[in-house]
């Protein structure tokens, strides 16, 4: 990196937001490898994983598996992630956000539509339907053979929860619901009504638009994307 200012002194010169992505992350891994700076490292990482929203929306396990990251910046990523998503909860229950409403889902999760990655996320409500809290439960392609109801209502069950909404996105930017997205749909539903858990809703996030099975159509996305 000789010449070039280091990202934490950039920072303190310049601000956080004159920053690119991957000189944050660099910030976050503090230290490179052998053979590789820490901010050709960072670099490396946002390129394998495609963007930084797939990047820090991965298990601590796969990070763990990706080439050049430890278990201290697997857990500083994941921290980074964590903080990132308390901080936006906590402006959706200031905002009063209504998750019983498709509109109100999609506000929460808009940004599993720059996701690579299929990914399926558990919204967790109350008896009164107010925010208990969201979880990422499976990351790759649904399918009802593999995505299992114990999983997808585990969350729900550690946070005393009365209803959940389900929530996926489809990389390729539509969310037409397809064959297996029904078959889910009805497998989660069915597994809720045993546990005495409702699933109020599936909600597949598009790119600027997004379908709900509760509402049985498709709505436009009127939250900013970027």
């Amino acid at each position: 990196m000789e010449g070039q200012i280091m990202p934490r002194e950039k920072l303190l010169d310049k601000g956080a937001g004159a920053l690119s992505n991957s000189e944050l992350i660099a910030i976050l891994l503090r230290t490179g490898i052998k053979g590789k700076d820490v901010l050709q490292l960072s670099e490396e990482l946002l390129g394998y994983y495609g963007s930084l929203t797939a990047l820090l929306s991965a298990e601590v396990n796969e990070l763990l598996n990706t080439k050049g990251l430890g278990k201290a910046k697997a857990v500083c990523l994941k921290a980074a992630l964590e903080l990132g998503q308390r901080i936006f909860r906590e402006m959706t229950e200031k905002t009063k956000v209504r998750l019983d409403e498709p509109e109100g889902v999609y506000h929460l999760c808009h940004d599993m539509a720059f996701m690579d990655r299929e990914t399926v996320r558990v919204i967790s409500l109350d008896s009164k339907l107010n925010y208990r809290g969201l979880n990422t439960v499976s990351v790759g392609l649904l399918d009802s053979s593999l995505l299992h109801p114990r999983e997808v209502y585990k969350p729900a069950i550690s946070r005393m929860a009365a209803a959940i909404i389900l929530v996926h996105n489809h990389p390729s930017g539509d969310p037409s619901p397809s064959k297996e997205d029904e078959g889910v749909t009805s497998k989660i539903r069915e597994a809720g009504e045993t546990l005495g858990i409702k699933m109020l809703d599936h909600v597949i996030i598009g790119s600027g638009t997004f379908y709900s099975f509760a509402a049985g159509r498709t709505f436009k996305a009127e939250v900013a994307e970027k």
